[in-house]
């Protein structure tokens, strides 16, 4: 008896099984990556659809070759004004998909094994932007004697004890607090992760003080909150910081020409951890970095450490001669 042919899953299908199936209930990944898989497809669909001359619904697997996805990059680069490390991330998106779907539609297997051959593309990395010691203090400053001003500084007190991202920051909740013995903050980090950072006993006290001057703060209410009671936005902090660095930089002008962000703190914190010994895995734990190589991108950034380790090394008493290429093709490499 003839064996009954499976027919493939149709291209839409595929895009919702990959989504409702394969991201929420197999691989059970957080809602923020979702959905930026989500946003990824979306803009693809929508860049794919006049270009293919079909609608997202009518398209298919095979459509969506190596030549379509280099011109969706390109369109992000150039006119979407994309940087690379966005670019990269939309592609990722790409190929868990194909890769998703390739397993379930081996009709497009060729297709797909050509687009995934698309390559992330490299980008220099600029150095970690962080603080100095003095110019940390400033922005911290004092608290004033109004709600709003004592909200801030514990606010960033807590972001530069911490080195928490600011996703984390704004997500503390009252009882993920604890001020009795050891005391320290449960974060709950990316990708489902949470950690325990102590606390200096100066953030207990200001924590505590907090809670007393807001009473009706407990349980799963917000540490830090809007004039509303919910939980701060990444905007709102950065407005709050803003306002901390303009009036720091009456005292610090070095400030005046930096762009500091809440993931500066983040740095500083990690760049002040460094410059006083701590070791490399205790920073990554702080941080909550997956790799160390995150970790290591500080020792690249800290100069200071890099002339102490040189001083070290005696310098070479040596006579220095001008170097003259002695063949044609040498000079050509030399001239480049």
């Amino acid at each position: 008896m003839r064996e009954t042919l499976h027919k493939p899953p149709s291209f839409p299908a595929l895009v919702q099984e990959f989504f409702t199936e394969y991201l929420v209930a197999q691989r059970a990944l957080s809602a923020q990556t979702v959905a930026c898989y989500r946003d990824s497809i979306t803009l693809f669909l929508r860049f794919a659809a006049p270009h293919l001359g079909k609608t997202p619904t009518s398209m298919h697997l095979a459509d969506i070759t190596s030549e379509l996805i280099l011109k969706f990059l390109n369109h992000l680069e150039h006119e979407r004004r994309n940087s690379v490390r966005s670019r990269n991330l939309r592609l990722t998106a790409l190929r868990a998909f194909l890769k998703f779907a390739a397993r379930r539609d081996v009709t497009a297997l060729h297709t797909i094994e050509r687009a995934m051959a698309v390559p992330m593309k490299r980008f220099e990395r600029p150095l970690l932007g962080h603080l100095t010691r003095p110019e940390m203090l400033a922005v911290l400053g004092q608290p004033g004697s109004d709600w709003t001003s004592q909200r801030d500084h514990l606010l960033l007190a807590m972001l530069y004890n911490t080195g928490a991202r600011v996703s984390e920051i704004v997500g503390v909740r009252v009882v993920d607090v604890v001020l009795d013995g050891s005391a320290c903050v449960h974060l709950h980090g990316k990708g489902r992760r949470e950690r325990s950072v102590p606390l200096w006993k100066s953030t207990v006290l200001e924590v505590r003080a907090w809670l007393r001057l807001n009473a009706q703060l407990r349980g799963d209410a917000a540490l830090i909150p809007n004039r509303d009671g919910h939980a701060m936005t990444r905007c709102n902090v950065a407005q709050r910081l803003a306002l901390a660095v303009g009036r720091a930089a009456h005292d610090q002008p070095s400030l005046m020409g930096k762009h500091v962000s809440p993931h500066t703190l983040r740095h500083t914190t990690a760049m002040h951890l460094l410059q006083s010994g701590v070791p490399f895995n205790v920073i990554a734990l702080w941080l909550g970095h997956e790799s160390m190589n995150t970790t290591h991108r500080y020792v690249e950034a800290n100069l200071a450490m890099k002339e102490k380790a040189l001083a070290r090394l005696e310098e070479p008493d040596t006579t220095l001669r001008r170097f003259r290429a002695s063949d044609a093709l040498l000079k050509f490499l030399q001239g480049l």
